[in-house]
């Protein structure tokens, strides 16, 4: 089965919905589809959509998908990681009017660059990433480092302001 999701926030994202419609497969496809507008011709044991899923159906879907196509939203990212899926991803662009800045663009990349997901970039080889055998990296939190690093930030500051203050 192939989960497709494309966030929950207000931003359609019909050029990644379309592209999915466009597969040739055996495969079920479900897709939670948010605030993107879309009507499906195909029967709906092909072709499944939802606007929104509860907690339990989106992690039951993520749970039995063979590959998930989303949106390059961080938080649907790190949680297909966590589940040690293969997603293929795309970035919302604001040329496109899908959101008000590319910063999407920069997730996409900086998670591609660390072999944790497959970029979707140009659409039409949607069809040759899903047969791509690709295993991504196991996920690991950097808050550990983020929490060390802002400790060390805030206590070598406050040691600055005592160091300072015993001068006085």
């Amino acid at each position: 089965m192939i989960f497709v999701t494309l966030g929950t926030q207000d931003k359609h994202f019909d050029r990644l919905l379309k592209a999915v419609y466009k597969l040739e497969t055996d495969e079920k496809i479900i897709a939670q589809i948010g605030s993107t507008e879309f009507k499906s011709s195909k029967p709906e044991e092909k072709f499944e959509i939802h606007k929104f899923l509860s907690n339990e159906e989106f992690e039951k879907y993520m749970d039995e998908a063979r590959v998930v196509i989303t949106h390059a939203g961080v938080g649907t990212i790190i949680y297909g990681l966590k589940k040690n899926k293969k997603m293929i991803v795309a970035a919302r662009l604001k040329k496109y009017g899908e959101h008000v800045n590319d910063h999407q663009l920069q997730i996409l990349q900086t998670f591609a660059s660390e072999g944790y997901i497959i970029p979707l970039e140009n659409f039409d080889d949607l069809p040759k990433l899903l047969e791509m055998e690709f295993t991504p990296k196991e996920w690991k939190s950097n808050n550990n480092t983020f929490n060390r690093k802002l400790f060390e930030e805030i206590y070598g500051v406050n040691e600055k302001y005592e160091s300072k203050k015993s001068i006085s």
